[in-house]
């Protein structure tokens, strides 16, 4: 695996900048054509005090899409209201930083980032702030995603956990 490239680690940049902007413009279609078909969109739980969740098919998770039809499904519910816990849906902004990315021979990069999502809903502003795990696959002259999976670092969550809050 290549460890530094200058070039490609600039694209992985610009890539979660603009998925991050995506989601905060509420741009549903957009963000979705990020996302490979068989993408895994996993948020583990927390097993412990030091230790999430390994295995998202036998132990809970806060979410877990397994292809691209459970996302848009997710999708679906926000635009049309169908998720009253997300109504009115909250302004949201996300921050990307420390990317980290590994490029393997056969084009993939394995990324990892902090992220931290402020979002303002009803008066109440609340953050949720983790870690990013990613394994993007090249598309064109950018990068499709096919595994997400998301750190929430947070204690405790006071409101919705959702796709647009992480």
């Amino acid at each position: 695996m290549n460890e530094v490239n200058e070039p490609r680690l600039q694209s992985v940049n610009a890539f979660l900048a603009r998925e991050a902007e995506l989601v905060d413009k509420k741009q549903w279609d957009e963000w979705l054509a990020l996302f490979a078909d068989n993408v895994e969109y996993w948020v583990p739980a927390w097993d412990s005090d030091t230790e999430y969740t390994g295995d998202p098919d036998s132990e809970l998770s806060l979410i877990y899409y397994s292809s691209k039809q459970g996302l848009g499904d997710r999708v679906y519910r926000l635009r049309t209201g169908m998720s009253s816990a997300s109504l009115p849906l909250p302004r949201t902004c996300h921050l990307v930083t420390n990317v980290r990315a590994r490029f393997r021979d056969e084009g993939l990069a394995e990324v990892e980032a902090n992220w931290q999502a402020l979002s303002q809903r009803r008066g109440q502003t609340t953050a949720f702030f983790g870690f990013y795990e990613y394994l993007l696959e090249p598309s064109g002259a950018s990068w499709r995603i096919r595994k997400k999976k998301i750190i929430v670092l947070n204690d405790t969550i006071p409101n919705v956990l959702d796709i647009y809050s992480i």
